[in-house]
């Protein structure tokens, strides 16, 4: 009898290291969506401020190489 509750045992660990996996990965993506969110909000802000100040060369205009 023995046997089978240590197979079960390492089933359910194995299950267990699985599922902390992926809640792992969750995180890691979420933390990562949320950093792109940010920095791109941060850009928004600084462009809007930019504007809402009255200047108008807030964008940078990118010049063709000269050749």
């Amino acid at each position: 009898m023995s046997p089978p509750q240590r197979h079960d045992g390492e089933e359910e660990a194995s299950q267990r290291r699985t599922a902390a996996l992926l809640g792992l990965i969750v995180v890691l993506l979420l933390a990562i969506a949320g950093i792109v969110l940010v920095r791109e909000l941060g850009k928004k802000a600084r462009l809007e401020d930019c504007l809402m100040s009255g200047r108008t060369n807030c964008m940078p205009i990118a010049a063709p190489l000269a050749r």
